[in-house]
């Protein structure tokens, strides 16, 4: 059997490796047309600002040390310029001499990846201009730096990699100006978890213009439809990639509006003997079965290992993602998986919705620092629908409990009862993902009500707010129109209040909020508990 596959990034090396290791008798081909192979794609922006993260270590496989690790033949500088289906035959150009020649297979795998998006900007084509996508394309902006010394650049786009490129280009001394279109930064999550990163960059200092979107580069400025002009050196587009799929529709595989690949859980597509795999290839949801591209390192690895597998008689089957995602902006780490508020509003689903704010760890320790964690859960099933956190410490292991959880289908009722790590320096006593459970489980199996920061605003006329903490602290802030009740008092003075009417309890950040929510329903009132109490109100109503 003779196995060709176009691609060795992430999913074309990862394929090669697996069916070596299940089979020593295959004949393995790889072409490549770039000159660099299995590299760290999300190491670009740290390569970028850290000039202690050598090119080697984002490159540590060469197609020599692969070729004789794997017994195989790793052909870069070689692009495959077609195939042919029905005779199972590619053709392939030699980018170093310009020969073509063609070669045959019995399987073909389709690791292209995907090229970066390119809008119709007046001036994209300019010197000054970067995309980032792969190593040369850093080397790039990493020469031009060393060879301008630009003091300003500004960069569209403010998703995972414009923000990661943000905080290593401030690390180089540059000043940058961040230009997303969308209204709010990280497109991809809810508004109302979006406004803390917003907060935390501007206090950051950095200059961050949403609902904006770039119309013109200059040698020396940046051009915006609303007529703004902001001064730059350079420009670095980070608005998103598309699959490189053109070779494989050419030969009618089927594809998305989107561009991606369409595979099944053996990574096959509907062309017999042809598969696609990692960037290129559309994946789905875990939650719902719905089609999901979300381009990832981590992906585009399993989803090679199985095809791997696949090819050379083996049981792995690709089961989906959850879209899990997780970066640093500074000190500030952002993670996100599964279904946004909005996406699960969108599809139909009666959805609980709640904001925990806790400590990563037993606030007496110095690194101790605040989560946000906003959960979405499906009130029909029990089960979480997405989950979205910001805080500098914690987070990562929070949303891979979270991704454990709903990957095994678990309920919210079920958060409680794990028996999760604890002691001081790592956690609190009940954990935040227990206590997540907990709120969500009190509001979908019990009587206690949450009331989202968007749904008082809505309808503030219909509640009175009650603020339960300490007088000093109402005096200092609060919400208009509250009422203050500390706890202590609540018991006795709740007897002057009239059970006709609609109540919203907090306290500063939920737990004192639901004791007091406690006692009043517990009084018989018509009650809700503030999602994140007094502090989560602050963020989401400072603009």
């Amino acid at each position: 059997m003779k196995i060709v596959i176009i691609g060795s990034v992430a999913a074309g090396t990862s394929v090669a490796a697996k069916a070596r290791r299940n089979n020593e008798e295959c004949e393995i081909t790889i072409y490549e047309k770039d000159s660099d192979i299995s590299y760290s794609g999300c190491g670009l922006p740290y390569y970028i600002g850290d000039s202690e993260i050598e090119r080697d270590v984002l490159t540590p496989r060469t197609d020599k040390w692969f070729e004789k690790r794997f017994n195989m033949d790793l052909k870069i500088g070689h692009e495959v310029l077609s195939i042919n289906k029905d005779n199972k035959t590619l053709v392939v150009k030699n980018l170093n001499t310009g020969e073509e020649f063609e070669d045959n297979y019995d399987k073909l795998v389709i690791a292209t990846g995907a090229s970066p998006i390119k809008p119709p900007i007046a001036g994209i084509d300019g010197k000054n201009v970067f995309f980032l996508r792969n190593v040369k394309s850093a080397d790039n902006i990493i020469e031009y730096i060393a060879s301008n010394s630009p003091k300003k650049a500004v960069i569209i786009g403010a998703g995972y990699i414009g923000l990661e490129l943000l905080e290593n280009l401030e690390n180089l001394g540059i000043e940058v100006t961040v230009v997303e279109r969308e209204d709010r930064a990280m497109s991809k999550m809810d508004k109302d978890m979006a406004v803390y990163l917003e907060d935390y960059l501007t206090k950051k200092g950095v200059n961050l213009l949403l609902g904006e979107e770039v119309t013109k580069i200059n040698e020396k400025s940046v051009e915006t439809a609303t007529g703004k002009k902001i001064d730059a050196d350079f420009a670095v587009v980070c608005t998103g990639v598309r699959p490189n799929s053109k070779l494989a529709s050419g030969i009618g595989v089927e594809v998305y509006p989107n561009g991606a690949v369409k595979v099944n859980h053996k990574l096959e597509t509907n062309i017999d003997g042809v598969y696609a795999v990692g960037d290129v290839a559309m994946a789905w949801s875990i939650i719902n079965g719905e089609p999901m591209y979300v381009p990832l390192g981590s992906t585009a690895n399993k989803m090679g290992r199985i095809c791997g597998d696949v090819i050379t008689g083996g049981q792995l089957r690709f089961k989906g993602i959850l879209g899990t995602g997780i970066f640093k902006v500074f000190d500030m780490a952002v993670a996100s998986t599964g279904m946004t508020e909005e996406q699960a509003l969108e599809r139909g689903y009666d959805v609980e919705v709640i904001h925990n704010i806790k400590p990563n760890q037993t606030a007496y320790f110095e690194t101790s620092r605040e989560m946000v964690i906003k959960a979405v859960a499906d009130r029909k099933s029990g089960k979480l629908l997405g989950v979205q956190i910001l805080g500098e410490n914690g987070v990562d292991k929070r949303i891979d409990v979270f991704v454990a959880l709903m990957s095994t289908g678990a309920t919210v009722d079920e958060f409680f009862h794990l028996d999760l790590a604890y002691a001081p320096p790592f956690s609190t006593t009940k954990d935040p993902v227990m206590y997540t459970g907990m709120i969500l489980e009190n509001a979908i199996y019990g009587k206690n009500k949450i009331l989202s920061v968007k749904e008082l605003m809505e309808n503030r006329e219909c509640y009175t707010v009650i603020d339960v903490r300490a007088s000093k602290q109402y005096d200092a802030a609060h919400i208009p129109g509250a009422i203050n009740i500390p706890l202590g008092d609540l018991r006795s003075e709740a007897l002057k209040l009239d059970k006709n009417k609609k109540y919203v309890v907090h306290c500063n950040k939920g737990v004192t909020g639901n004791a007091a929510h406690n006692v009043m329903l517990n009084l018989g009132f018509d009650c809700y508990n503030l999602s994140g109490g007094y502090k989560n109100y602050s963020v989401q109503t400072k603009n």
